[in-house]
C-alpha cells in the first residue's frame, strides 16, 4: 500500500509540475528512487505519464486561451505567451522537445494548443522530451547513488 501511495504522489507531483502551476517533480522522483521501494522503470513511467498528462492540460488551455488570456487568475501572462509564440514560430513543432525545460517548457505546451498543433504530434514530441528527462535523471541518480539500474545491485559489490 505504501508503494501505491508513493506512486500516486509521484504522479500527482509530475502532473502539477507540467501544468502552468509552478511545481517540481524531480525531487520526488529522486527521493523515491533512493528509497528503493518501487522499480526505477515503474517510477520513470509513472512520472512520465503524469507529466505528459499535465502538458495535455496546457495544450487544452492553449486551445481556449482566447477566452481567458486577459483573466487575472490565468498564470500565463501575455509577455510570456508572446515570447513562447515567437520561439514556437521560429523553431516550429520541434521546440516541443524543450517542453521539459524550466520556464519555457510549460508556455511552449500552451502555445502548441494556441497554434492548433495536432494532439498526436504534440503527444509524440512531448513524450520524447519528458520521458527522456526522467530517464536521464534516473540514470544520474542511480550513478550517483552507486546502483546498477539493469541489475538493481550496488556497483562494485559482488
Amino acid at each position: 500500500m505504501a508503494g501505491l501511495a508513493a506512486g500516486f504522489a509521484l504522479f500527482l507531483s509530475a502532473f502539477v509540475a507540467a501544468t502552468i502551476i509552478p511545481a517540481q517533480s524531480e525531487s520526488v522522483l529522486t527521493g523515491l528512487i533512493l528509497a528503493d521501494q518501487l522499480s526505477t522503470v515503474l517510477l520513470v513511467t509513472i512520472a512520465s505519464v503524469g507529466n505528459i498528462a499535465g502538458s495535455v492540460v496546457n495544450w487544452g488551455l492553449g486551445r481556449g486561451v482566447d477566452r481567458f488570456s486577459e483573466a487575472r487568475w490565468f498564470p500565463v501572462k501575455k509577455p510570456m505567451l508572446d515570447r513562447a509564440t515567437r520561439w514556437y514560430h521560429r523553431y516550429g513543432r520541434w521546440s516541443l522537445l524543450l517542453s521539459w525545460a524550466p520556464i519555457i517548457g510549460d508556455p511552449l505546451t500552451v502555445v502548441a494548443g494556441v497554434l492548433r498543433e495536432p494532439l498526436w504530434r504534440f503527444l509524440l514530441l512531448v513524450s520524447i522530451a519528458k520521458t527522456g528527462r526522467y530517464v536521464f535523471l534516473a540514470y544520474a541518480v542511480s550513478v550517483w547513488a552507486g546502483y546498477n539500474l539493469a541489475s538493481g545491485a550496488e556497483i562494485g559489490k559482488h
